[in-house]
């Protein structure tokens, strides 16, 4: 079904939503409006899902050797950066360095991440991510290495492919969002730190993602450390079983293997309802 199609279909499925939501009260839901809001958001999620950019084309490439440090804002043109020497296993060995390292405060954007990838992308404290793409995840794609509970690792737009593991790693405090991306055959799009040396409380918002099968789970949190996972708009290509796992819970340890203890929508740590997740 082409885009145009799925959006006169989600068009026409939202049209009685609407009445609905027009008929209820203002700053409250009726037993009429209830029923509306999963039309009403398979629409949202795919008219979010056509926003979505296209995979871009590099215009040019950049061999990287040693590790690129990054403060203020560093625009890469949309040129593809590749790992080679130290940087050019192309591994999923634990502890090798970036392609790219952001300081406090640091932008990068507009990146084009080929292969070998190394281990991304380290945020050292507040960053954002724009427009930035992994043609073939390394160890992970980014990897969020903060030191206070008030910072923020910002991803908005691009996109990731072939993430055999982690596509985002969450070693430090502090929240990642995670918003207008797009990501296809990944192990996990998310996952907070499960068994780090020090642990923390950490937080996820993913919203507006598309995430093309095969891959196996969203967001993996530890709940005994207080962890939150709040996603919205989500929409799941080519996952007919419904395999994919949209927030996975973990026991968390300081040493040795993390324990999965379930999965699923409870309220408290994995925050979202059905009618966020749509599945096309």
């Amino acid at each position: 079904m082409t885009t145009f199609a799925r959006l006169r279909t989600a068009l026409a499925a939202a049209s009685v939503a609407g009445l609905a939501l027009a008929a209820a009260p203002a700053g409250g839901a009726s037993a009429s409006a209830a029923p509306a809001s999963a039309p009403a958001s398979a629409l949202a999620a795919t008219l979010a899902a056509a926003r979505l950019a296209a995979w871009p084309s590099p215009s040019g490439q950049q061999a990287v050797g040693a590790t690129i440090s990054v403060s203020g804002t560093y625009d890469g043109k949309l040129k593809r950066y590749y790992g080679t020497g130290a940087l050019g296993s192309g591994g999923q060995e634990e502890g090798q360095s970036p392609i790219f390292k952001l300081a406090d405060g640091a932008v990068l954007k507009n990146v084009i991440l080929g292969s070998p990838a190394a281990d991304g992308v380290h945020c050292m404290g507040t960053c954002t991510l724009q427009n930035v793409w992994w043609e073939d995840v390394g160890e992970d794609a980014a990897t969020f290495k903060g030191t206070s509970s008030s910072q923020t690792m910002t991803v908005d737009g691009g996109g990731a492919r072939a993430a055999s593991d982690k596509v985002f790693q969450h070693n430090g405090p502090g929240t990642m969002v995670i918003k207008n991306f797009q990501v296809q055959d990944f192990g996990k799009l998310y996952r907070s730190c499960g068994n780090c040396s020090k642990q923390y409380k950490r937080n996820v918002v993913i919203q507006n993602v598309t995430a093309t099968t095969p891959g196996k789970v969203l967001a993996g949190i530890n709940t005994n450390y207080g962890d939150t996972a709040r996603l919205s708009q989500i929409t799941i290509v080519n996952d007919g079983s419904r395999k994919v796992v949209v927030c996975d819970k973990y026991k968390g340890v300081t040493s040795g293997e993390p324990t999965r203890i379930g999965s699923g929508a409870d309220g408290v740590n994995c925050l979202y309802s059905s009618s966020d997740i749509v599945y096309r």
